[in-house]
């Protein structure tokens, strides 16, 4: 029996999806559903770039953020679900060590997670949080992953 779901979401369709399932398991186990969307997983900055300001970027990302925070909010409302939603901003670390330290810290009891499939070159470069999240999680770990269509319509 599942009583503490956490699901991080990033906007993505496939993020929706695995918002849409959290919120059908919430309903189902009578469960607490924790929202959570990671502002900034890394930031990138060039060594030519000695004194640029990020202010205007994380502020920016912040806002997008809370945006898509209140949207899930929204979704989970409609379906009758009371979700607590939490803004992560920790520069300087990946999304999914982020948000790893949420499930603990909660602590979870499941994990429901999209995975955007990506394979060779760019999961080597961008790296896979929701690999990261299955091999570090304190809980068990519901992976969803997007339909062709809906990956046929995704950036990234």
């Amino acid at each position: 029996m599942y009583k503490r779901i956490l699901v991080p979401v990033d906007g993505s369709p496939i993020s929706r999806l695995a918002l849409e399932e959290a919120v059908k398991l919430t309903k189902d186990q009578q469960a607490s559903l924790r929202i959570v969307h990671v502002v900034n997983d890394w930031l990138m900055v060039s060594p030519d770039a000695a004194g640029a300001s990020t202010g205007p970027a994380i502020a920016a990302w912040r806002a997008a953020g809370q945006s898509i925070l209140d949207e899930a909010d929204t979704v989970a409302r409609r379906a009758g679900v009371d979700a607590q939603s939490v803004l992560v901003e920790e520069i300087g670390e990946p999304a999914g060590a982020q948000i790893i330290r949420q499930a603990t810290q909660w602590p979870a009891d499941l994990i429901v997670c999209g995975t955007h499939g990506r394979r060779g070159i760019r999961r080597l470069l961008m790296g896979s949080d929701a690999e990261y999240i299955v091999r570090h999680s304190p809980a068990p770990v519901l992976l969803l992953h997007s339909p062709p269509e809906v990956e046929a319509n995704s950036p990234g």
